[in-house]
């Protein structure tokens, strides 16, 4: 777990959404390629919790990188039936949020959970990490980050999910 640094999305309009206007909220945040079916699968997914977790105080915001431009990333959530804004981003932002150098080999989606607190509680390996592409996985992960369980110190949910630590 660490503090997330600002992280500044665009979303379709121009208008730019710093993460931080998020805190006192659970944020869920996808960060993925238009043309990526991993990426589309998990944003449908992420859909179908966000209806579940919006009263809750769980927010999905996502963001395309895969040199996207807003109508590009309207395009997506249409596309796609998306139900939460999804906004774009240089691949280079991206990248630089998550704290991937040039060298690491890297895969999409990529998926970030931040708490009330603005923590990163979760981060997709650079490889990937599939539990934070499972409903279930992120589901329960949810539920104990809402109960005010410490999910960053359960032995088996958040260490395999966390990628970095700074």
């Amino acid at each position: 777990p660490r503090k997330s640094p600002e992280f500044v999305i665009n979303d379709p309009s121009g208008k730019q959404i710093p993460i931080s206007s998020f805190k006192g909220k659970i944020l869920v945040m996808p960060l993925m390629f238009t043309t990526c079916p991993h990426c589309q699968r998990e944003a449908q997914m992420l859909t179908k919790l966000q209806k579940e977790f919006a009263n809750r105080g769980v927010v999905m915001q996502g963001t395309v990188f895969d040199n996207t431009n807003g109508p590009k990333a309207a395009q997506f959530v249409k596309e796609f039936n998306i139900g939460f804004p999804v906004g774009y981003n240089t691949r280079d932002q991206v990248t630089g949020y998550l704290g991937l150098s040039v060298m690491d080999r890297w895969v999409v989606p990529q998926v970030v959970i931040i708490d009330k607190d603005g923590t990163i509680v979760a981060q997709s390996a650079a490889e990937g990490t599939p539990d934070l592409q499972d409903e279930a996985y992120i589901r329960n992960f949810l539920e104990k980050l809402l109960k005010g369980g410490s999910t960053k110190t359960t032995s088996t949910a958040a260490p395999k999910a966390v990628a970095k630590s700074n």
